[in-house]
This record gives C-alpha cells, sequence and structure tokens, in this order.
C-alpha cells in the first residue's frame, strides 16, 4: 500500500488526483502532517509526500532504521514538478515509484541513485536474493574497474560491464558458500522442490526433509524457486504449510501429467494411490531441467514424506523490436524500455547506430550488414537459448517485412519471445501525405528477392480488381529497376490515370522529403529504396495539396450528384 500524505491546498489536489488513478494501491492519510507521516511510516510499503523534501527529511529521520526495511518515501514538490526519490532507492522501490508518480501527475522524475544515474541496474534489485559487497562492487563498476562475473548457473541478468578477470566478483549460484572479500553473490531462483507426502504427513517433517535435502547437496535454500506436487495434494495441510514456511508459491500438476514424465525410481505406491508412479521426482521435472537429487525419504519410520531437488535454468527471452520510422519521438516507450532490459542487441548496423545511446552500460552488440536477414535472426535466437535477454531490432515495424517472422520462424518454445510493435513506413508516409489509407487498403514488397516476381505480380492485379489503395515497400533498387513500371502499368489498367499518388522517402528522417503526384506523371526513376509509394483507388483525391482516402464512397457519390 502506498501512503498519500499532503499539507497544503496545491498538494492535496495532487494527492487526491493520484488517490483517484490508483484507488486500489493508495491510502491517503489526514491530520497533522508529523502524525500522518508517522503513522503511514509504519503501514505502509511506500510513501508519497507533497511536501518539501527538507520537511520530510526532518520527519522521517528519527524513524528511519535499515535501508532493506524502510518504506520508499517519494517527494513531490509544491507546484507538482519534481518527484523526488528520497528514500528507499532501491530496496523500497522508491525509484521505480518517482518515474510512475512522475508520468501519472506530468512531473519529472528526479533519481539521484549512482547506478541509476548512469543506467546500471542496481545489485540488488534484480529481483532475487543478494549477499556480500554490494556497495563496494557497485561502486567498482561506476569506477570502470574490472568487475569479474562468475556465473556458476544459467540465468539471465541485465546488461552489466563486467570482465572475465577482475579484483571484484559477481557470482551467480545457488551453492551454498558465503560471499568473499569484494564479491557479490547473486542466487537466482533456479531450485525446483517436489513433494510427495502421505495423507496428514507433519509439515515439520516436510520442512526439514526440504531443508535437509538442500544443505547435503550443498544447495542454498535462498534459491528455492517453488515446491511441486500433484493435483491431488493440493490442498494437503502439510505441503502447503511447507511451502508458506519457505517462502515460496506451491505449483500442482495434473497425475496424467506427470505419469508421462520419465524418472529413474518411479513405484506403485504413489501409481495406486493419486494415478502416478512418482510424484516427488516428477514434478520437479515436468517444466525441465536437471535432476540434482533424486527421490529420497524423510528420516520419519514409516516415512510419510518424500522429495527430489531439479536445478531449472533460466529462460532467455528475445524481444522482437521495432524502432518505427526513424525519428526519435516515434520510437515507442515499450521499445525503449527492451533495449534497457537486453544484455544483447542484436540488428543491422545503420539501425544498431541509431539506438546505441539509449543501451546500458555492458550491453554486448552483434551487428552485421545488409542481406544477412536470416542469419541475424539465428544469432538473437542463439543467445536467447543461451540464457540471455536479447533485443532483435529493425526499422519500422518488426513484424512488417522485417525480423519477426525469420526469428519466429527460428525460435521454439524453448525461449519467451515479446513482439514490441513500431510505428511502420506505411503508416509515417501516410501520416505526411494526408490520409490515404482511410479506406481498405494493402501493402506490398516489389523485392523478388525472397518472393517470385509472378507471385507479386499476382497480388498487385488483385489489389488493382479489388480497387484497394496500395502502398509499395522496396519499389526499386540499382539493380530491380522494372518492377515499379509493371505494378504501375497493372494498376493504371483500373485506375484513372490522374489518380493520385505519394512519393515519401525517408520518412521522418532529417532528410525526409514527400510530392503528390499522379499515376501518369510518377516517374520510377526518381524512387528508390528508401522510398514508400502509395497510390491511391479509385476514390482517393487530392484536397488541400494533401492526399485522402475517404472513409466510404457515399462521399463520391455525393460529389458526384452536387456536380450534376
Amino acid at each position: 500500500m502506498i501512503g498519500l500524505i499532503s499539507a497544503t491546498a496545491a498538494g492535496t489536489a495532487a494527492r487526491d488526483r493520484l488517490a483517484a488513478m490508483w484507488p486500489d494501491r493508495t491510502r491517503v492519510y489526514d491530520g497533522p502532517v508529523g502524525d500522518a507521516v508517522r503513522a503511514a511510516f509504519a503501514e505502509c510499503e511506500q510513501l508519497v509526500c507533497f511536501l518539501a523534501t527538507g520537511a520530510v527529511v526532518r520527519l522521517l529521520a528519527p524513524l528511519l532504521g535499515d535501508k532493506t526495511s524502510d518504506p520508499g518515501v517519494v517527494c513531490i514538490d509544491e507546484g507538482g514538478r519534481f518527484a523526488v526519490s528520497l528514500v528507499g532507492g532501491h530496496a523500497g522501490g522508491a525509484n521505480a515509484l518517482a518515474h510512475e508518480v512522475a508520468e501519472s501527475l506530468g512531473a519529472l522524475p528526479v533519481v539521484t541513485t549512482a547506478t541509476d544515474s548512469v543506467g546500471l541496474p542496481g545489485l540488488d534489485t534484480l529481483g532475487f536474493p543478494v549477499e556480500g559487497d554490494v556497495a563496494g562492487v557497485s561502486r567498482a563498476l561506476l569506477d570502470g574497474e574490472p568487475v569479474a562475473l562468475k556465473a556458476e548457473v544459467n540465468w539471465p541478468l541485465p546488461p552489466l560491464p563486467v570482465a572475465a578477470e577482475g579484483a571484484y566478483t559477481i557470482r551467480v549460484t545457488d551453492a551454498v558458500l558465503g560471499p568473499a572479500e569484494r564479491e557479490v553473490v547473486l542466487r537466482p531462483p533456479t531450485l525446483v522442490v517436489g513433494v510427495g507426502a502421505s495423507r496428514g504427513a507433519p509439515v515439520e517433517e516436510i520442512v526439514e526433509l526440504i531443508e535437509g535435502t538442500l544443505r547435503d547437496a550443498g544447495l542454498c535454500a535462498a534459491s528455492l524457486a517453488e515446491l511441486a506436487t500433484v493435483d491431488a495434494k493440493a490442498d494437503e495441510p502439510g505441503i502447503v504449510e511447507a511451502a508458506r514456511r519457505l517462502g515460496v508459491p506451491l505449483v500442482t500438476y495434473p497425475a496424467d501429467v506427470l505419469a508421462e514424465v520419465d524418472v529413474p525410481n518411479p513405484s506403485d505406491a504413489p501409481l495406486a494411490a493419486v494415478g502416478t508412479p512418482s510424484v516427488a521426482e516428477a514434478a520437479a521435472l515436468v517444466q525441465g531441467g536437471e535432476l540434482l537429487v533424486p527421490k529420497r525419504k524423510s528420516a520419519a519410520r514409516p516415512a510419510t514424506a518424500t522429495c527430489a531437488v531439479v536445478r531449472r535454468p533460466g529462460r532467455g527471452r528475445l524481444a522482437v523490436v521495432g524502432l518505427g520510422p526513424g525519428a526519435r519521438d516515434l520510437l515507442t516507450p515499450r521499445a525503449k524500455a527492451e533495449l534497457g532490459r537486453a544484455s544483447v542487441v542484436v540488428g543491422l548496423d545503420q539501425y544498431v547506430d541509431r539506438i546505441r545511446d539509449l543501451l546500458r552500460p555492458g550491453t554486448r552488440v552483434l551487428q552485421s550488414g545488409l542481406g544477412a536477414e536470416e542469419a541475424r535472426a539465428r544469432t538473437a535466437v542463439g543467445e536467447a537459448r543461451k540464457g540471455h535477454a536479447v533485443a532483435l531490432v529493425g526499422s519500422g515495424d518488426a513484424g512488417v517485412y522485417a525480423m519477426a517472422s525469420p526469428a519466429l520462424a527460428e525460435a521454439s518454445d524453448d525461449i519467451d519471445v515479446v513482439g514490441v510493435p513500431g510505428v511502420t513506413a506505411a503508416l509515417a508516409a501516410g501520416a505526411i501525405l494526408g490520409a490515404p489509407l482511410g479506406h481498405d487498403h494493402v501493402s506490398i514488397s516489389l523485392s523478388d528477392l525472397h518472393t517470385p516476381w509472378d507471385v507479386i505480380e499476382r497480388r498487385v492485379r488483385a489489389a488493382a480488381e479489388a480497387d484497394l489503395v496500395v502502398t509499395f515497400y522496396n519499389p526499386r533498387s540499382r539493380g530491380r529497376d522494372r518492377q515499379l513500371p509493371m505494378a504501375l502499368a497493372i494498376l493504371g489498367g483500373h485506375r484513372a490515370p490522374t489518380t493520385p499518388v505519394g512519393v515519401v522517402r525517408n520518412a521522418s528522417r532529417p532528410d525526409e522529403s514527400s510530392r503528390l503526384t499522379t499515376l501518369a506523371s510518377l516517374d520510377p526513376a526518381t524512387v528508390d529504396m528508401m522510398t514508400v509509394v502509395t497510390v491511391g483507388n479509385t476514390a482517393t483525391r487530392e484536397i488541400a495539396g494533401r492526399m485522402v482516402t475517404p472513409r466510404g464512397y457515399r462521399w463520391q457519390d455525393d460529389r458526384q450528384e452536387d456536380a450534376r
């Protein structure tokens, strides 16, 4: 819950706006400001104070205890111009909250945490336990000192400027070991414990079995991701309480699903009881991974619980990102977020150069030249399969004549794939020309590098006969200059010579140019690969220098009626 405190009329107005936008997340504290801050500090995970930072500092000073447990506090100034992350930037989530509040209220976020200021992820904000010299290693990263990454388990991390060797170390492991000097140990949730239990099995026996098994295997309980069992045990009190005590979710699977899992130690007893020859091993292995500890029974006599331990590798993530037509203000916030999240960026060299300044320190860039689309797709998918967070970038929209298609053809269900839409060339050109796409329209690439010309010709002919507005991508290159005249001739057999045609080159870029001509007047020699050509349908008109296709044909009929 987020506590909201204000003192003045202006602050109260802004406070109430935020409360109205976030009704399920916020609680308003009225009354004397000192009492309100103290109450909210004790009762809420975060505070937003519509007060001066100095006043909030004085009120908070006697309340502060430990940065790992204190609430995150954000201050909003009287004019509503700034959202200042004051206390608990990382552990309390104040930095993220400052950005969120600023976006909601139209303010500017102010974050002074050193790592955030230079685009480095905080080592204590990765979403899993961290031990060791966080401040020292973070300082070394900030100062450019060599920091070694020792990844003993495969888990996706955000971009970090690390090296093979260094005086400081970031160790990623699920093993029981204490951090050495100048070392941070990250413990990602790699371990899944499958659990089987007889009816009425005591929670103490189950917890002791799990903790002892992990300890004997040299595995750290901080890396425990979940307990898993069969559906029939979903409400078994001992198992449910064991998950609660260990602080992890309980995941269950149908017996017939578990029965299909190949396990080293099947048994007739669970088959007769719940319909599967294995519960502990099968539940741990059903989502894949490496079996570290086979089925083990509890020490009680008779034993009423079993468990098995699997290390499940982190899934890689591939974001296929459309960068838009070129202008930075047409790059979507979601695309920027994915670029900041990626530890590996793959793309055409000229596209990567456009967004290089948005990448975080330590981001690995894999770029190549024209004509290597399939190779780039394979590279991006391969990096994701290694457990990395990957952004595969392309211009316009990644799903329109771009990288999404070859990437998804290469990818399988062993990685997560996210599509990030972008403003495609047809839309950017259409906005410059006016409203040429106001009715049904189609986009056709005239490049026959991947599609036979007879197929392209058949599609152009169908669009002409259907009276669709047509946007031509890849209309003409130095070695391919016959396709555009042939396509225009096909359209000319179904449309008047005066049909408006819009020609836009480098839409939204500094050297953007556009012109409006007609089907009869367009000179194909003035068109190149950086150009989008939009040919109107029989209803398209030029109005005040703009290309307009009405949403319906009634407009055309009304004009004809007026002429009569």
